[in-house]
């Protein structure tokens, strides 16, 4: 049985990552889906990873298989410099072989695993190995998430070039977060113009579920995991 991988990654930091995949683990859950979240890499970790304590949290209410694990066992790797992984990674450490043997020991708890990456698309994990190439060697539907900003546009763009080029298959939203009064008449004409289809994260998560369970329908027949995580 394949676990599906639902990888969700941002225009840059403090987007949304972690708001929308909370909302996402609830959502999925309430569909009957055994869901599990992972966070590859988390920098600025002065004890323990405060996202991925959160996003454990959540999934323990959802899915006890990910019961007895701690935070840590969230990442593959945690440093305490709050920058790009490369370079809070002084003493490069990080192999991405290692953060797709972290992923596929969290697969083994659930059906569909969400995978929170660490700031945008081109982010470096290594000297050459960048955040989009872990979408692409996971094989990972992309849920790309936008700000709502001024300026978004461009960055917003950007970005989902970056995934066209690449032909990894994705989707995106906006987190009507900053800027959100202002979003109606300084953004969202061109969203409406160009993108017929686009949604936000506050209104449209539903009909985003709705369309990934129709391509990506998980199985739920799961065995007891067995492979360690340390």
């Amino acid at each position: 049985m394949q676990v599906r991988t639902l990888f969700v990654t941002a225009t840059g930091t403090g987007v949304g990552k972690t708001h929308a995949t909370l909302a996402l683990l609830r959502a999925f859950a309430r569909r009957g889906i055994r869901v599990g979240a992972c966070k590859p890499v988390e920098t600025g970790v002065v004890s323990s990873p405060e996202d991925a304590e959160k996003l454990l949290r959540e999934t323990r209410r959802l899915n006890p298989r990910f019961d007895g694990i701690a935070p840590e066992d969230l990442c593959a790797y945690t440093f305490p410099l709050p920058a790009a992984p490369f370079c809070a990674d002084r003493a490069q450490t990080i192999a991405p072989e290692a953060i797709r043997r972290k992923v596929d020991a969290l697969a083994a708890r659930c059906t569909l695993l969400i995978v929170e990456g660490a700031g945008g698309l081109m982010v470096p994990l290594t000297r050459d190995y960048l955040m989009i190439d872990l979408i692409r060697d996971l094989q990972a539907h992309t849920l790309l998430v936008t700000p709502s900003r001024l300026g978004c546009i461009n960055e917003t763009l950007l970005s989902l070039e970056a995934l066209r080029r690449r032909k990894l298959p994705h989707d995106w939203c906006v987190n009507l977060h900053e800027d959100a009064d202002t979003f109606p008449t300084v953004t969202r004409p061109y969203y409406d113009a160009v993108y017929s289809d686009w949604w936000s994260l506050q209104e449209g998560l539903d009909r985003f579920i709705d369309r990934y369970l129709a391509e990506y329908r998980p199985e739920n027949d799961l065995p007891e995991p067995d492979e360690q995580l340390r």
